[in-house]
């Protein structure tokens, strides 16, 4: 096994969790990742191999018939699906996310409804905080919900939903008290049908959004028009919470774009030192050239660093620490460095690279995607900046 991407001090539960994702993606995502992602087909076969294996329960508790595990472990499992493909951890991450919130913020009526059977991938999760022109401005949103008797009504247009067809639950951040800013957010647990058009009254997820990369998996809009919901479905009962709940989510969400990087970045050093261990110029392998093999130290050493820091993301928000600035710093650095790898091992592979047939160039289009992930670079840098100067 590769020295590159160990993590120490893991339990013996830990270690068999990770090794039979990876011979998950080894045996089932690796074969048919290129080919469904061409066609752009939803990977319901994979889909339904994770349900099999346990890990759309993997953090939710064994109480509500999870598997109990910690960020950490969800992290590294994530890691070995983006290595085989982005697109299908993508699957997990929005549900995870759900899933959280609704064990750290949900009523225990909540907890009890929903957590069960998104354990067990009956209920699969969404996230909604993004709109058309409030990218990541989340205090510009305006899609309102009303007070009406017992219930909400919604009004609004979101944007960006990873999982927005074929979830049937979509924790959604909507204004409540428009003239509160931040305090004046509430989160929602909508209840849908999966699939496109008219989805619940009132309710329209008009279609998939057509993206240069990150395919197979849904990404779509969410359209309310007088959507009428009940009072009860405000996460945590109270409304006013919302941000800050998503907030905690995207904490979370933050460090799974982490692991989708170094994921990434280990496929496209697996591909580049591949190639150059075969591929022959000037009479040996192109790996002897001093150029590809200073080029292959500097793809292993950011590989490598990637992980590191997202591991220490993840522990610090497994300890019940604020983790922004370590999630940020790992969100940020996986991010830049799997763009980078990437396009060293494209480079690697010369004029083949361009071709479809070659697996780097599907990773080529998926990288950048997650430079504005949960968040860009630059969101980042200010969320570290302003944490560094909190002391």
């Amino acid at each position: 096994m590769s020295r590159l991407q160990q993590t120490h001090g893991l339990s013996d539960e830990q270690r068999v969790i990770v090794a039979t994702v990876r011979a998950f993606v080894d045996k089932e995502i690796l074969p048919v990742a290129t080919e469904l992602e061409h066609a752009d087909e939803y990977p319901q076969a994979i889909v339904d191999g994770m349900r099999d294996l346990g890990l759309f329960g993997l953090m939710i508790g064994t109480e509500h018939g999870g598997l109990g595990e910690s960020l950490l472990t969800y992290a590294l499992a994530v890691e070995e699906l983006s290595r085989g493909w982005m697109s299908v951890s993508g699957i997990v991450n929005t549900h995870f996310i759900v899933a959280w919130m609704i064990t750290r913020h949900g009523t225990e009526a909540q907890r009890a409804h929903y957590l069960p059977r998104m354990a067990t991938g009956e209920i699969r999760g969404a996230f909604s905080m993004s709109e058309p022109d409030c990218g990541s401005d989340v205090s510009a949103i305006t899609t309102r919900a009303v007070p009406d008797g017992g219930d909400y009504v919604i009004d609004g247009r979101k944007m960006w939903l990873t999982n927005g067809g074929s979830a049937n639950l979509v924790a959604t951040l909507v204004k409540t008290d428009p003239a509160a800013g931040h305090r004046g957010m509430t989160a929602f647990l909508v209840d849908k049908t999966p699939g496109f058009g008219e989805v619940a009254p009132g309710l329209t997820v008009p279609g998939k959004i057509d993206k240069m990369g990150y395919k197979g998996v849904d990404t779509t809009e969410l359209l309310f028009d007088s959507y009428r919901i009940p009072a009860g479905q405000v996460l945590g009962g109270t409304p006013g919470r919302g941000f800050y709940q998503m907030m905690d989510g995207v904490e979370v969400g933050r460090v799974n774009v982490a692991a989708r990087g170094c994921g990434v970045a280990r496929r496209a050093y697996e591909l580049g030192l591949a190639y150059a261990r075969q591929r022959e110029t000037f009479g040996k392998p192109i790996a002897e050239h001093q150029a590809v093999l200073f080029r292959l130290a500097e793809m292993a050493t950011k590989v490598e660093a990637a992980h590191q820091m997202m591991v220490m993301a993840a522990r610090r928000k497994d300890s019940g620490e604020r983790n922004d600035l370590e999630a940020g710093m790992a969100k940020y650095l996986a991010g830049e460095y799997c763009k980078e790898v990437v396009e060293d091992a494209f480079r690697i592979h010369g004029g083949y690279a361009y071709s479809r047939e070659y697996e780097i160039e599907r990773l080529y289009r998926e990288a950048p995607m997650l430079l504005i992930g949960e968040g860009t670079a630059d969101i980042q840098k200010m969320i570290i900046g302003r944490r560094l100067l909190e002391g």
